[in-house]
């Protein structure tokens, strides 16, 4: 039987018609935590506030980081055989352009950008010390995750909606590594099940500029990449006015000053590890933009016209 914690506010739409048993909690509750954890024997800890913007630093703290120690604690006292905890690559210190993201259990939150990475790292730190207390637990950092059934929308399923209703008008030159959501719950699988009791592996998938992204696009949806290249020192001067733009809309925040970094940043990332030791093998991104789209359209989020107009 599978059981799935879900916050009390949160709907569970992703999982109706699923023969799973739904138990309300919070992971900022420990006792919630223990309640939930009773009989099982092994916890995927997923639950996390995943942002590009500033400003809720405490949000961060209590969800990502005390959170992670409260499940992590949690899985202790309720005598869970095994915890497999998703962080994020962006809780590994990036090193100089050209050498790849590795795995590693010395994080430094403090010389990380942007507040959630540090979040992240704070977390993966807690679990680390619930490790050395005995627990059975193994740590991995997925990539940027795209990818069908993205009920709640992501930032990229925002990307792919606004080009294929033809409102993307501009871009900026960058890159990043995009992972299928499906490759990620297949390594949090194999982690399970073969990986090594205190060790970490990076779920990656594939490296692509934002150019390149569009034109898959293109190719997928029939809609022509018509966005421009927009200056980085241009997008830079907007992303410090794009927060008061965004609150003065009451809309969530497509691009700030932390995602322009993010594209610029060292995204060459190193997973021979869990193919080596979980036998972890991505599909191909243009795979995962396709059937992205495709269900899209089958869920009826989003009419497909060549010209684009919605």
């Amino acid at each position: 039987m599978v059981r799935a914690v879900v916050h009390p506010s949160e709907t569970t739409e992703a999982i109706a018609g699923l023969d799973v048993e739904v138990v309300r909690s919070d992971v900022r509750d420990f006792h919630s935590l223990v309640a939930a954890f009773a009989g099982a024997d092994l916890v995927y800890h997923l639950a996390g506030i995943i942002t590009i913007s500033g400003g809720q630093s405490k949000l961060l703290q209590e969800v990502n980081v005390l959170g992670a120690r409260n499940a992590a604690q949690a899985c202790l006292k309720a005598g869970v055989r095994r915890l497999v905890y998703t962080s994020s690559v962006h809780a590994l210190e990036e090193p100089p352009p050209g050498v790849p993201v590795c795995e590693t259990t010395d994080f430094r939150p403090e010389a990380l950008d942007g507040d959630y990475a540090r979040s992240k790292a704070r977390a993966s730190i807690e679990v680390r010390k619930t490790i050395e207390q005995g627990l059975d637990a193994v740590i991995a950092f997925p990539s940027g995750i795209v990818g069908p059934y993205d009920f709640r929308l992501s930032e990229m399923g925002h990307l792919f909606m606004d080009f294929a209703r033809g409102r993307l008008s501009a871009y900026v030159d960058g890159a990043y590594d995009f992972v299928d959501v499906r490759d990620v719950v297949t390594g949090l699988l194999l982690a399970a099940e073969r990986g090594r009791s205190g060790e970490s592996y990076i779920l990656s998938g594939e490296r692509i500029s934002v150019r390149d992204l569009l034109f898959l696009l293109e190719r997928v949806t029939g809609v022509r990449a018509r966005a421009r290249r927009l200056p980085f020192w241009l997008a830079r001067l907007a992303a410090s006015f794009a927060p008061l733009y965004y609150r003065l809309r009451r809309a969530r925040p497509r691009f700030t000053s932390y995602s322009l970094r993010v594209l610029r940043s060292n995204c060459l990332m190193d997973r021979s590890k869990a193919a080596r030791e979980l036998g972890y093998a991505p599909r191909a991104l243009a795979d995962t933009v396709k059937d992205t789209i495709d269900w899209f359209v089958a869920t009826g989020r989003l009419r497909l016209s060549p010209s684009g107009d919605q």
